[in-house]
């Protein structure tokens, strides 16, 4: 029998990725509903090629252009955020969240409600919501499978283990576009420069996070909610070659390693998979040719978003909401030119202090319009900072 599939995000990278295997196995899936933004034309072709029921974009004001697109599919076309919402509430076995940042937590929680599978790519519902999706999981008896690169490596390295044996857990970095630029030259990077990476192809915005290390500290916290270690069992490893995606130490002092290409179809096939393992179009390593393996540890001066994540976790609260709607404001400064590479981390530290001050707020019941409310203050307050750095 087909299973039911929903992809929020689908004209991204991992949504695209995901479309990828579906289509090699079209009769193993129905496809209930894809989401996706301004990608009109990539959405309404994936859309009628996979037969589904609904596509949504969150632009209102593209719905007559998805219309237009879909004209005689038969495929319904839905536009907006209350849309997308509905979209992820419609039946369906597996449901990819792929939605880039704060955007994809109400949508992803949405689809918890249904009692099924939830692959989680959008590491902001963690960071920002951690302990309100995984009860809500636990609620609806819904199992949320990782699908960033270093949490699915982790996850399968736990596979048939007992956490209470973990003493670390080691996620990698590649160290993005700059791993060897020195700190006086970061200063002068620029958005070209910062928007290509050296292994992975992934979108402008986290490209952007992983040159800046504000990618591996969102997943830092990550690896906290998601596998409930204490911030300090969990390490950051620079490893350029991005072969080996995690480790897993346990207290025998065996260290188990997972080793895969820079693919992401590794980390979806997996979790659309789950429970079991079948074959995937990516690159079979020579391990012979490739020789080595290169590590080093992460210059803190260089990379202060790691040093905010643990600061993040030590605050608690829904200080994790803050850190992402800093970062997200920040990084969209960058971009528009309107802040340095190496002012975003300036702007983040600044907002959790100015946030950290108002703690009737930041440690309120987590619900997810506390954590929207968070969000919208964190994102003025970082603002601000930006209107003034850039006067």
């Amino acid at each position: 029998m087909a299973r039911r599939v929903t992809i929020l995000g689908a004209t991204g990278s991992i949504g695209q990725n995901t479309i990828d295997l579906i289509r090699r196995d079209p009769e193993g899936y129905d496809v209930a509903a894809l989401t996706g933004a301004s990608n009109i034309a990539q959405l309404a072709s994936d859309a009628i090629e996979l037969r589904a029921e609904v596509a949504v974009t969150a632009r209102d004001d593209l719905l007559e252009d998805l219309r237009d697109a879909l004209a005689g599919s038969g495929v319904e076309a839905a536009a907006g955020a209350a849309a997308v919402i509905e979209a992820a509430t419609r039946p369906a076995d597996w449901t990819m969240s792929a939605i880039v940042g704060a955007a994809g937590l109400a949508p992803g929680y949405a689809a918890l409600e249904q009692g099924k599978t939830l692959a989680l790519a959008n590491k902001e519902s963690l960071v920002c919501a951690g302990h309100l999706m995984l009860e809500t999981a636990r609620t609806h008896g819904t199992e949320i499978l990782p699908v960033d690169s270093e949490h699915s490596a982790v996850f399968q390295a736990l596979i048939g283990e007992d956490i209470a044996s973990v003493e670390r857990i080691i996620i990698t970095a590649s160290g993005g576009a700059f791993r060897d630029w020195t700190l006086e030259k970061l200063e002068s990077a620029t958005l070209a420069q910062a928007s290509e990476h050296p292994n992975w192809d992934m979108g402008q915005r986290i490209t952007i996070d992983s040159a800046s290390m504000f990618n591996k500290a969102m997943e830092v916290i990550e690896t906290r909610e998601f596998f409930g270690v204490r911030p300090e069992q969990i390490e950051v490893l620079v490893h350029p070659q991005s072969l080996i995606h995690a480790l897993v130490g346990f207290n025998d002092g065996a260290l188990m390693a997972h080793v895969g290409p820079p693919d992401m179809r590794h980390a979806i096939g997996f979790a659309l998979h789950h429970p079991a393992r079948r074959a995937l179009p990516v690159e079979r390593l020579d391990l012979a040719a490739i020789g080595t393996f290169e590590f080093r540890a992460p210059d803190h001066a260089r990379w202060p978003a790691l040093r905010l994540a643990r600061e993040t976790m030590a605050a608690g609260g829904m200080m994790g909401a803050v850190f992402n709607a800093a970062k997200e404001t920040a990084l969209d400064g960058f971009i528009a030119g309107k802040i340095g590479f190496t002012r975003m981390a300036q702007v983040v530290e600044g907002t959790l202090e100015a946030m950290d001050r108002d703690r009737g707020l930041i440690d309120a019941k987590m619900t997810l319009d506390n954590v929207t409310q968070v969000d919208h203050v964190a994102r003025k307050c970082a603002r601000e900072a930006i209107a003034k750095r850039a006067g």
